[in-house]
């Protein structure tokens, strides 16, 4: 599915979006505000803000740019703000396959329940690290493939009909990762089911051509290998 059908399915999705995702997702929206540790001052990215359920959970002291494809979703977010009176929160229309920001523009970047909805999340990634500073914060909330051999099978089964719904379900934490600029340094299961995951990464991008990389072994699992074995030397 490429960007501009997905920007359609999402604009007919915004009406009842919250209804019926809302609940669903709230587990890795109160893990991501957790987990987040951001200071005063610090200028944050959300990647697919959507209708902006998490926006209000940012503390008010740094300032959040949200962005997505659909004017549907953003409006909606748009009335969120106003709402809560959200003064640190700027909503602008983007394709995080290509950014407009300058590089090293935010000190966090997160992107929930959006990697496996954006038409080349390798490209998607890349702009994530590119855009974010080096040794920044890079949270990555999403379903991805069960460990299980006959539940991988069924979701790619299913993910024919998942892409014309608006998301892919054949999609690999290790798939993702590789060749991305990341170190992973936190893999946590969410709720409901354990269906979901919260990827804790640092942005690793200064280190990517210096770091010797394992055949057939994710980048950012590489690195982290290759950091454990300096610290042991």
């Amino acid at each position: 599915m490429d960007a501009r059908s997905i920007e359609r399915v999402y604009d007919r999705y915004a009406r009842f979006y919250d209804r019926v995702f809302g609940g669903v997702f709230e587990p890795g929206r109160v893990a991501a505000a957790q987990d987040l540790d951001v200071r005063p001052g610090d200028r944050v990215l959300e990647v697919g803000v959507g209708t902006g359920l998490s926006l209000a959970r940012y503390p008010r002291s740094c300032q959040v740019v949200g962005i997505d494809v659909s004017d549907g979703m953003l409006g909606r977010a748009a009335r969120q703000v106003h709402a809560r009176g959200l003064r640190n929160v700027q909503l602008v229309r983007m394709d995080a396959q290509a950014m407009a920001f300058d590089d090293d523009s935010f000190d966090v970047v997160v992107a929930a329940y959006v990697m496996t909805v954006i038409p080349d999340f390798r490209r998607a990634l890349d702009e994530m690290a590119r855009v974010c500073r080096p040794n920044g914060r890079m949270l990555i909330i999403n379903h991805f493939t069960n460990g299980n051999p006959l539940v991988r099978t069924i979701e790619k089964a299913i993910s024919p009909i998942c892409e014309r719904l608006g998301w892919r379900s054949d999609l690999a934490v290790a798939d993702l990762l590789d060749g991305a600029p990341l170190r992973l340094v936190r893999e946590k299961r969410l709720a409901p089911l354990g269906m979901w995951y919260l990827l804790d990464c640092v942005n690793a991008k200064r280190e990517v051509q210096s770091a010797p990389r394992e055949p057939g072994v994710p980048l950012a699992i590489s690195r982290a290998a290759a950091s454990s074995a300096q610290a042991s030397r």
